[in-house]
């Protein structure tokens, strides 16, 4: 390992920027559908050893900034995706968002590099508690500097492994991402001597029990819950044909015989459609509700996303929100939800006045932008367990999925996947499956073109509809585990535990 070390320093600056830039895209392979996460344990071992080796700051915020890009070009990809949907912008423009968007993004590891670098230049360990420390920090704060962007936690490529993704319930999704630094600090430290291979032996430790301790809250069976049919419908509207007006009445249809109808035998039924299943405004169109209350019998519900205009006193609309509309036998509408969390470039478009003479438009349709909703809401439904809808990307907002104040019994996930390519659909998936392990409730995701699923509290999926399948998917609503120690004290709970490795390696520098 010395050998290698000293090869590493006796390389230029640029070829040190290029092997961070390498080893950032191979540690993303460790996110799903690849789940090559070895991969990602030696992309941040190598940040560890780069990092050692620099000589000033300004060397070591380069290596974790180059590192950075690599590793966001690699797990932001799918956003290109999203640009063959709009008419607006050459298509092109997508991979020029994507290289932007991770060149932004680099400047949370390089923070973290540096400060890993700083309070860790006396040795390894030290080194490893500061960049675990400085990553969980810099992960938390790219959830809200910027607008918000927490795609992908380090932490999530542990979800394959036994046991060890459940420490979330206790260290949430910012706890596993520092946990995941350890390990790869631990394994360099393992090729070391004396108190670097104790040093390691620490770390594994560590890591067994929590392995065991998620083991052993896995193992934990939820109590039963309240019965609840749930039909969640996939229709497989492709994104092109989903503001399409030819097909917009089709489209509909297609929604509307997938459900079950009102002779369908059985207990009360909760049918759920996904984010702006219904185009239009269904608070204004009479004639819509009816059409989607005559689905239902006495006791069901039926939960749909869809748009909902904001006029002034004179009648015009000057924004929308993407709501959830809770529709009753009848078609009456019993209850809203509002999206909080809007997708830059997306949902709205920040900087207009400046972007628009440059021919920058948002992906959605549309010329108004979305406004954000209050924030989490636990919605209460006639016969059926209270909810908190999280509307798309609102899913991935670790700790605010949920109001604490009044905990829900499960969280809908109604999303758009049909934006996303392939990958970065399951990658939304597995976002929910750890918002589910932290807040011990279930989540149901219902998408047009999938992944449609039911995950219990443990993050397990029960059941699914895979992507390009039009079908139903049919099932019943797990039961609630009791609050975890993250759903007691949300992100402020990691965010502390990140300060406590910031004065261990403070400690352990003055030793």
């Amino acid at each position: 390992m010395r050998r290698f070390a000293a090869w590493i320093a006796g390389r230029s600056a640029r070829a040190r920027n290029g092997i961070a830039l390498l080893s950032g895209l191979a540690s993303a392979l460790g996110f799903v559908p690849f789940s090559l996460w070895p991969l990602t344990l030696a992309g941040v071992a190598m940040l560890l050893v780069l990092t050692g080796q620099a000589r000033t700051m300004r060397q070591v915020l380069a290596t974790g900034w180059w590192w950075g890009t690599g590793h966001f070009l690699a797990s932001l990809y799918w956003i290109a995706h999203a640009f063959l949907f709009q008419a607006n912008m050459p298509p092109a423009l997508g991979w020029v968002a994507v290289v932007l968007l991770s060149m932004l993004m680099a400047i949370y590891p390089a923070a973290a590099a540096g400060l890993g670098w700083r309070l860790g230049r006396r040795g390894l360990a030290q080194r490893t508690l500061a960049l675990a420390a400085g990553w969980m920090l810099c992960e938390w704060l790219r959830g809200y500097v910027f607008g918000g962007f927490p795609w992908n936690p380090l932490g999530i490529v542990l979800l394959p492994l036994p046991g060890l993704p459940h420490a979330a319930a206790a260290i949430g999704g910012l706890g596993l991402s520092g946990l995941t630094v350890a390990l790869a600090g631990g394994l360099l430290l393992a090729f070391g001597t004396g108190a670097a291979r104790r040093t390691a032996t620490g770390i594994g430790l560590l890591a067994v029990v929590a392995a065991v301790g998620g083991l052993i809250w896995s193992w934990q069976a939820p109590p039963a819950a309240p019965p609840a049919a749930l039909y969640i419908v996939q229709a497989n509207v492709s994104q092109s044909e989903k503001w399409d007006p030819a097909v917009e009445e089709m489209n509909l249809r297609r929604h509307i015989r997938l459900s079950p109808g009102p002779s369908t035998p059985g207990p009360p039924r909760l049918v759920i459609w996904p984010e702006a299943a219904v185009v239009g405004l269904l608070d204004e169109d009479p004639l819509l509700q009816l059409r989607l209350g005559a689905l239902l019998r006495p006791g069901d519900l039926l939960l749909t996303g869809g748009d909902k205009a904001l006029r002034g006193p004179d009648g015009y609309a000057y924004a929308a929100r993407n709501s959830l509309f809770v529709v009753g036998p009848g078609g009456d509408l019993r209850d809203r939800y509002d999206k909080a969390v809007l997708v830059p470039f997306g949902e709205y478009l920040p900087l207009r006045a400046w972007l628009t003479p440059l021919g920058i438009a948002r992906l959605v349709p549309g010329d108004m932008d979305f406004w954000p909703g209050p924030g989490p809401r636990t919605l209460r439904l006639p016969g059926f367990p209270s909810v908190s809808p999280q509307i798309c990307y609102e899913i991935v907002v670790s700790g605010h999925v949920a109001d604490r104040r009044d905990r829900p019994a499960w969280i809908l996930n109604a999303s758009n996947d049909a934006w996303f390519s392939d990958g970065g659909a399951w990658m939304h998936l597995a976002q929910a499956r750890l918002r589910a392990i932290e807040e011990g409730l279930p989540v149901v995701r219902a998408t047009p073109t999938g992944v449609s699923a039911i995950i219990d509290g443990h993050g397990r999926v029960q059941a699914s509809l895979g992507r390009g399948v039009a079908d139903v998917l049919r099932g019943t609503l797990p039961g609630a585990l009791p609050p975890t120690l993250f759903a007691r004290t949300g992100p402020a709970g990691p965010v502390g535990l990140a300060l406590i490795l910031l004065l261990l390696a403070v400690l352990l520098n003055r030793r």
